[in-house]
């Protein structure tokens, strides 16, 4: 089966979970409060339905656009733009003649799900497969260091012993989320000759490795050979060979990859000088990278013992401790990732479905697919609270004006909120699956 395929299908059914379970949390308090929902639909019927059965007084169906699901419940102007209804007299199970604050408990059902499915996922994990952790000692060659942090007294080759003083669970993943969504305002570090010091970091860290490209800031080392050269790539057309030995880059000696990789990110204007090693020959060759910065190689590591990981195993009161810290952090942390959307550098990176599928490995792994079902749950969450019209957090806006004013929205303005933000929904869906299809075509 194709990587293709294979993402794809966990895509599917990850999405296909979380959007049964979002329209449950709907579906459920609805029916508890007495409210009529008509359709309870995986994904959109536009025209034609997949498959659906009528039970009671709700119709059951699989539609055949997969970019959602919904409940239609009864009185309400939601995207069905079913005005019809809304010119009778309101009736008993009706959305509209509830009072407030059920509607409001009604609107939060979706996004209330998400978040606690995300916190049963990571104590379910956290349980069968415990967590990996590192040590200042895990990364056998060290850290490499970008340009930005080297600025502020890190070293090639650093090992980390803490963040703000406290010790961090998994340095290979967590350093540059600390760094990027956290505060940090001190790392200390054993500096390759082994003295250990305390560098201190800007408040705003974390937008200068942004704009200046610098992520990741900090890798481990390892040192690597050529596994492949991509064809017509720079590296192929300076000549670069499958068997040479990359051993300096603009006069400055490579002994691992992140040596390399900075070379080549702060190389002056023009071609990076490459000095390699082919047979018993040192040749110079001109690579000049592409707009991305990249020269169109891969490479392995010649000891895959460079970074160690042990492992911790949590019993059933730990993991729920460790479940709910995991979820907060992970809210936290996506929530501190919009100051970034919104930059222009910042929106060039929104992804769509492509972007989103790209994150699943090319193999069948539980552990990584319940992981990153638990993340999209939050990330589902959080935009459907977003105060848009046609999302739930706009629903959610409009009932807290009405709860706070004693003033109902009318259904007519209702109406004109609601196709505004199925616009704005639109055009957003348009955009972020717009850059998708340009960096297939151009990237």
């Amino acid at each position: 089966m194709s990587v293709i395929l294979i993402k794809g299908a966990q895509l599917l059914l990850s999405l296909s979970i979380l959007v049964v379970l979002h329209e449950l949390g709907h579906f459920i308090p609805a029916k508890a409060f007495k409210t009529r929902v008509e359709k309870f639909y995986l994904f959109f019927d536009v025209k034609f339905s997949l498959f659906k059965k009528k039970i009671g007084e709700t119709v059951y169906g699989i539609g055949w656009l997969p970019l959602g699901g919904y409940v239609k419940i009864s009185g309400m102007i939601d995207e069905s733009m079913d005005t019809e209804q809304m010119a009778k007299e309101p009736q008993p199970w009706e959305f509209r003649s509830k009072p407030a604050w059920q509607r409001l408990i009604i609107m939060l059902g979706g996004v209330t799900v998400n978040f606690l499915l995300a916190i049963v996922l990571f104590i379910i994990m956290l349980a069968v497969w415990g967590t990996n952790y590192t040590t200042k000692d895990s990364a056998k060659y060290g850290y490499g260091v970008s340009k930005t942090l080297e600025n502020y007294g890190l070293q090639q080759g650093d090992k980390i012993i803490s963040i703000n003083g406290e010790a961090v669970e998994d340095l290979t993943i967590d350093i540059n989320k600390y760094l990027m969504f956290r505060d940090v305002a001190t790392i200390t570090v054993e500096h390759p000759g082994g003295a250990v010091e305390t560098v201190k970091l800007p408040e705003n860290i974390g937008s200068q490795l942004f704009e200046a490209g610098d992520l990741p800031a900090l890798t481990p080392r390892y040192p690597f050979q050529l596994d492949s050269i991509v064809p017509d790539s720079p590296a192929d057309k300076a000549g670069l060979q499958l068997e040479d030995a990359i051993i300096a880059i603009n006069n400055q000696p490579v002994n691992y990859f992140s040596d390399f990789a900075y070379g080549v990110k702060n190389k002056k204007e023009g071609a990076a000088d490459v000095t390699v090693l082919r047979g018993a020959d040192s040749l110079n060759l001109k690579i000049t990278p592409d707009e991305k910065g990249l020269i169109g190689i891969v490479t392995t590591a010649t000891d895959t013992d460079y970074i160690k990981y042990k492992e911790r195993t949590y019993t059933l009161a730990e993991s729920v401790t460790g479940g709910f810290n995991q979820a907060y952090w992970e809210i936290k942390d996506y929530l501190s990732q919009f100051k970034y959307i919104f930059t222009k550098k910042g929106a060039k990176g929104i992804g769509g479905f492509a972007a989103i599928g790209n994150m699943f490995p090319p193999v069948w792994n539980w552990q990584a697919f319940w992981y990153l079902t638990a993340f999209l749950s939050i990330m589902l969450g959080v935009l459907n609270l977003l105060p848009i019209p046609a999302l739930d957090g706009g629903h959610v806006m409009f009932l807290l004006y009405e709860m706070i004013s004693g003033r109902k929205p009318g259904d007519k303005f209702m109406e004109y909120a609601q196709m505004v933000g199925f616009f704005i929904l639109i055009g957003l869906v348009l955009f972020a699956n717009g850059n998708d299809i340009y960096k297939a075509i151009f990237n």
